[in-house]
């Protein structure tokens, strides 16, 4: 299959239309008149910014989908206002608010070419044909469908479909955003990471607003600058993939974010900046005072643990329970009672049978009262 040799070409995107976009204290529910409605959307506030890239990350059902299309148009959120630039569109249509959206299951006309979909957006506004032409062909080299624009779509593989779909939001130079609703769900995996940094460099390059729904984490920590994690309908928390990773707001983001997930230890404050785990004191830089004696939970990654070399406080005492060789590195799996340790360790790194001793530095310490970070 060709598209298993893909080439790049730069896509003409000089004359893109950006818009700053404000939600604000947007808020919806499918069921209004129930006298007690079910929110899909809790209220919350947010900009997107021009030319950023975002990725609006969670499980199924957490109101991704439902945020994706009142930007786009396709809902009206019961409560709250979108503007475009400042200007007002909760009412407008999706036509009206130059949107293009491309949807986790390609939409495609199969009694049309592959050129006849790609020009649709174009020819239902009344593009000139050498314009729709010249558009074409260049989203048509950038996805390596140049072969296929006579072909009928009803032809197409599920994942050639998808990528007709991709060029269809592409292919317009006057929106205000690209709003993708998982996209590349039916694409091959080595095809879905160069299309994911094709994507990227797009958004470098012409500063193209690009906002992305997933609900993986890989795939929105290595698309987007800023990331928007989703659950039961609440936002909570929003920031870079460096933000999100090292101090998770929550002990579900830190659980959701990362391979494995953050280590959480449930314990109680010992002193003004120490918890307990086990009987062993290990330090922190949070002020926990106010604290002392209440049970709290301690969050902290798996790349940040080692095991201890010449360091002398912040130790655990454990037992290597198993050592697995991913390849890049080593997961070290310890128990120290009934707790069960992380680490992710060099490959290089030789692991002692007995004795160990892990590190706990405490500026990676994450310390949660409540499921909220302190």
């Amino acid at each position: 299959m060709h598209l298993m040799k893909m080439e790049f070409y730069p896509l003409l995107l000089l004359e893109v239309l950006m818009s700053k976009i404000d939600l604000n204290n947007i808020s919806h529910t499918y069921n209004p008149n129930d006298p007690e409605p079910t929110y899909a959307l809790n209220p919350f506030s947010m900009t997107w910014k021009n030319g950023k890239r975002y990725a609006i990350l969670g499980p199924s059902g957490c109101g991704k989908t439902t945020m994706l299309n009142i930007v786009s148009g396709l809902v009206r959120p019961s409560a709250g206002s979108i503007l475009f630039d400042d200007k007002d569109v909760t009412d407008l249509k999706t036509e009206d608010r130059n949107i293009a959206q491309v949807f986790q299951f390609p939409v495609i006309y199969n009694t049309m070419t592959v050129f006849e979909n790609l020009a649709f957006p174009l020819l239902c506004r009344d593009f000139e044909k050498e314009k729709i032409n010249e558009r074409v062909n260049s989203v048509a080299e950038t996805l390596n469908l140049q072969s296929f624009l006579k072909s009928p779509a009803r032809k197409l593989t599920a994942d050639q479909k998808q990528l007709i779909s991709l060029g269809r939001g592409l292919v317009r130079e006057d929106v205000a955003a690209v709003l993708m609703d998982e996209p590349l769900t039916v694409i091959d995996p080595d095809l879905k990471f160069r299309l994911r940094r094709k994507l990227k460099e797009i958004n470098e390059e012409f500063k193209t607003t690009l906002v992305y729904v997933t609900h993986d984490q890989n795939e929105a920590m290595t698309f987007a600058d800023n990331i928007i994690v989703m659950s039961d309908g609440e936002v909570v928390q929003a920031g870079t993939p460096k933000e999100l990773f090292e101090r998770p707001n929550t002990t579900f983001v830190g659980y959701f974010i990362g391979s494995p997930a953050m280590n959480l230890f449930e314990t109680e404050a010992s002193s003004n900046d120490c918890v307990k785990i086990n009987g062993t004191l290990i330090k922190t830089n949070t002020n926990l005072s106010k604290l002392k004696n209440k049970k709290i939970k301690l969050g902290i990654r798996s790349e940040f643990i080692n095991l201890a070399e010449d360091q002398k406080d912040n130790l655990l005492s454990v037992e290597v329970d198993k050592v697995e060789d991913l390849g890049n590195y080593k997961l070290l799996t310890a128990k120290m009672g009934e707790l069960t340790i992380k680490s992710k360790i060099t490959r290089e790194t030789e692991v002692p049978s007995s004795d160990v001793k892990l590190h706990i530095p405490a500026d990676k310490c994450c310390v949660y009262e409540n499921e909220i970070l302190i």
